[in-house]
């Protein structure tokens, strides 16, 4: 019998859960696992998860400040929480994100990401099983270049083009996650096109990105994240890591497609793209020249800091 599509995809790529739900990620045996506002605020109003949100309330409830302040403690001991719990079932490293409202603070985000990984080390939990997720914004760039001296590693996420990717290598970054699905949802929208296999725009950017730091020794991983569907995946079979939904993951299980190893580190070395100079405004420009990656970073901080306001109303009703 031959292997299904994760199996394959597996021997070629670290296969990471994008998700909060541990069933599911027992179910697929990936190697880390990533969450996000939108993951955790979906997962505590599952039954399964009540007594984590219960225990999260419990633990910061008679904490000191005011109500709001003591929801934002409750939140990140939630997410300790979550983590702690995932890295049970996984042998690798969770995602842990920091307050997208923070996103334009890089002072904020630093402190930020030294509670959480403090908050991890009380528990036993090694700041190598950490990543912790911070958008890739130029303040964002800043703040991972700050902590990742110190040890604590960073995955850049919201990145949608090769300006942001460059920046986040020139910080250090120990890894980041282009949105494959989202750079296709701008493109069919824009256009009216459908786009498959090696001409998805998502696809294309994750490539060049790839090639950029193989090709320039960037020791940054490249983790492709958010996927519309299987063959998406399939042409990114390669790649460091790839985060995947647990539906995706479901159907690459199901598939008995043949994956074969489309992106090549030795091969990207020779690929013919440009080293790019960048410092903040030439950062911020090349930003600005590009309509999607402008717009879609913009929606993305928008969208998980709205789903942060979600779970601290959740919580703000039971404190």
């Amino acid at each position: 019998m031959s292997a299904n599509a994760l199996e394959q995809l597996k021997k070629f790529t670290t296969v990471v859960a994008d998700t909060g739900d541990f069933a599911l990620i027992q179910e697929y045996t990936p190697q880390d696992a990533t969450t996000n506002p939108t993951l955790i605020e979906k997962a505590v109003g599952m039954p399964a998860y009540q007594s984590l949100l219960e225990k999260a309330i419990a633990d910061g409830k008679g904490g000191a400040g005011s109500k709001e302040e003591r929801a934002r403690a409750i939140i990140d001991r939630l997410l300790i929480l979550f983590g702690c719990e995932i890295l049970k079932i996984v042998p690798g490293r969770v995602s842990t994100e920091v307050d997208a409202r923070l996103s334009f603070d890089a002072d904020a985000m630093v402190a930020k990401a030294r509670q959480l990984i403090g908050m991890y080390k009380a528990e036993g939990i090694d700041r190598e099983r950490v990543l912790i997720k911070i958008a890739a914004n130029w303040e964002g760039t800043q703040a991972a270049k700050i902590v990742q001296k110190e040890g604590i590693q960073c995955n850049l996420t919201l990145m949608f083009s090769l300006p942001q990717a460059v920046g986040c290598a020139e910080a250090g970054a120990r890894l980041i996650s282009p949105f494959v699905g989202r750079i296709y949802d701008w493109y069919k929208k824009s256009t009216g096109k459908e786009y498959t296999g090696a001409e998805d725009p998502g696809v294309k950017s994750v490539r060049q990105i790839y090639a950029y730091y193989k090709k320039f020794g960037y020791p940054t991983q490249v983790m492709g994240a958010s996927f519309r569907n299987m063959g998406q995946i399939v042409e990114l079979a390669g790649c460091d890591l790839l985060t995947i939904s647990p539906n995706l993951l479901g159907e690459l299980k199901a598939s008995t497609v043949k994956v074969e190893k489309k992106l090549d580190a030795e091969v990207a070395k020779k690929d013919p793209i440009a080293k790019l100079p960048l410092d903040e405004k030439t950062y911020r420009f090349l930003l600005n020249e590009d309509a999607m990656a402008t717009e879609k970073l913009a929606e993305g901080i928008r969208s998980f800091s709205a789903d942060i306001v979600k779970l601290e109303k959740k919580i703000l009703a039971k404190i």
